[in-house]
């Protein structure tokens, strides 16, 4: 048996998330293995409970203040119910694109599981289980279930793969159930220097920080899943891929930098830009890879525009609830790009000149750490 279960998320609108999930599927088929990403309904609940979280966020950008004031209840209603119809279509098209380029290229078990529903040979299927990467450990998203912490397998199947918690703290109420579960696991390795600070005070074990899986892959092979963005711009353009939205005040900058610099502007994951807002992640890459420059506050966002050496600016999140820029804190420390975050910007003419003349070496360094890392944890004897 050399076949590999992996927990994750799955989440059939988010890029990171779909994208992390397929490199997590290569990097292990590398090694020699089959691999099986387990469908875990675990998630489903949080995932409405996000939807309409989008609803509610785009109805306050699209009102302002004043504007509620004045409007006729009978007309708010209206609006409402157009803006909520859109959404819910808009998404539902996404999802559909996601879905499709899931089935395309990540193999995906017929079942799922669920902490009451766990198939009885599950174990008999697979020599390992694997959970990670994405933030599988973050509370606000899992509320904290055992499957990600792979309860259901013999401890010595259980890894952990540059899993991330996505926060800095613990909520006080998870701390006794994951200092247990992860206890119990003997190879961990976490994605921001922010988790590996939480297992140690949680379990008192020194782990590995590894890379995002997406970094695994070389711009080339992800160039190879890619296509062409059916509504692509002709000409240089601005890409932005927010998360959590614009304030109008950095929007106004970031339209005064294009056209400045005579760019058209792309948004994605903008509900008022329709038809970017439903391409699906081998669009996504395409996006990324023929931009002039990226504005985002998305960590794949970041990740993608290192490996295609695109020039990018992060800003912090503005919907944070609690702080998840700890995993961005990492990488732009990581490979020495801490300069690219929006309040570090002196100068906006200087946002175009990007030096990623060190970043193969740290890559090159980094590859080999989750590589070494994984084949311990598996015991992949290397041939003579």
């Amino acid at each position: 048996m050399n076949k590999i279960g992996v927990i994750t998320i799955i989440d059939y609108s988010n890029y990171g998330n779909r994208l992390q999930n397929y490199a997590t599927q290569e990097v292990l088929k590398s090694l020699g293995y089959e691999v099986e990403t387990i469908r875990n309904n675990s998630y489903k609940k949080q995932k409405i409970k996000e939807i309409k979280d989008k609803f509610e966020r785009v109805r306050s950008m699209q009102l302002n203040d004043l504007v509620r004031k004045v409007l006729h209840k009978f007309r708010y209603k209206l609006f409402k119910s157009n803006i909520e119809k859109k959404t819910r279509l808009l998404h539902e098209m996404k999802v559909k694109n996601f879905i499709k380029f899931t089935n395309e290229n990540i193999y995906e078990t017929s079942y799922e599981i669920s902490p009451g529903n766990i198939p009885f040979d599950i174990n008999e299927l697979y020599s390992a289980f694997i959970v990670g990467s994405d933030q599988v450990w973050n509370p606000n998203f899992r509320m904290g279930s055992c499957i990600d912490f792979l309860t259901f397998a013999p401890k010595n199947k259980r890894i952990a793969y540059s899993a991330s918690f996505g926060i800095a703290e613990l909520p006080q109420e998870y701390i006794h159930n994951y200092s247990f579960w992860l206890s119990e696991m003997p190879c961990i390795s976490v994605r921001e220097d922010a988790g590996a600070k939480i297992v140690k005070e949680l379990t008192g074990k020194d782990v590995d920080v590894l890379v995002d899986p997406t970094l695994m892959l070389t711009k080339e092979q992800w160039l190879l899943i890619s296509k062409t963005a059916i509504h692509k711009p002709n000409k240089p353009y601005l890409l932005t891929y927010f998360l959590g939205g614009i304030c109008p005040e950095n929007k106004e900058k970031i339209y005064s930098i294009a056209r400045d610099k005579n760019l058209e502007v792309v948004n994605l994951e903008d509900l008022e830009d329709e038809v970017r807002y439903v391409a699906d992640p081998a669009e996504f890459l395409d996006y990324i890879n023929s931009s002039a420059i990226v504005f985002t506050d998305s960590f794949h966002g970041t990740v993608f525009s290192i490996l295609f050496e695109k020039p990018f600016v992060v800003f912090d999140r503005i919907d944070n609830i609690q702080s998840m820029s700890s995993r961005i804190d990492t990488l732009l420390s990581k490979f020495k790009l801490d300069s690219r975050k929006w309040e570090n910007v002196k100068n906006t003419d200087d946002i175009f000149n990007i030096d990623f003349s060190h970043v193969p070496e740290i890559l090159e360094f980094e590859r080999k750490k989750a590589i070494d890392y994984l084949k311990n944890a598996l015991e992949v004897k290397d041939e003579k």
